[in-house]
């Protein structure tokens, strides 16, 4: 848990008796490797924090899945939108590997927010930061090639093109793994 604390620190001071608080919220989950955390359908009604493990949000589809986001250590995770508005999720969220996770619920983390001084300050900057990364994504996919997508998540995530599946990489840059291939084996 310690990992929450120097995590949250890093966003903004928390003092103890928020410390306090907060972590008496939180519930610690140890999950196999694809484990499911969220179904389509389903309302979120939890934020985790990622102790140890790769999570992955996706679409899932007949022929292959739509992955367009993943998470490691260290990292929150959550099907934000539904557990913003409490309406069932469009997408699911499952491990990648066996994972430990930190889970509070929303009436929990809602009662963070209002009892505690540092609550909004940290909620508001996760906030922007998953706005920032959506934006960031949503950009390259407009804007960039697939191979400058890959080399981009080559470059800035280092550790998801060695610990992910290729087809998971592929569906995340928005191509067929075939075409993944090709641009690997053109830049080496």
């Amino acid at each position: 848990m310690n990992e929450i604390r120097k995590f949250i620190e890093n966003i903004t001071p928390i003092n103890d008796s928020d410390w306090q608080f907060f972590s008496s919220k939180l519930e610690q989950v140890e999950l196999k490797k694809k484990s499911t955390l969220l179904n389509v359908g389903e309302v979120e009604n939890h934020l985790y924090f990622i102790s140890k493990g790769i999570v992955r949000l996706y679409v899932p589809r007949v022929e292959s899945d739509l992955t367009f986001g993943f998470l490691f250590e260290n990292e929150f995770v959550t099907g934000y939108d539904s557990f913003l508005t409490q309406i069932p999720s469009e997408y699911q969220i499952e491990t990648l590997t066996a994972a430990i996770l930190w889970k509070i619920s929303h009436k929990d983390l809602l009662e963070v927010y209002e009892r505690t001084v540092s609550g909004n300050i940290i909620g508001r900057k996760m906030a922007e930061n998953m706005f920032l990364i959506k934006s960031k994504r949503e950009l390259s996919l407009l804007s960039k090639t697939a191979e400058e997508r890959y080399l981009d998540l080559f470059s800035e995530r280092p550790r998801l093109i060695q610990q992910i599946p290729l087809k998971y990489i592929s569906s995340y840059i928005g191509i067929t793994p075939q075409a993944l291939s090709r641009i690997r084996s053109r830049i080496t």
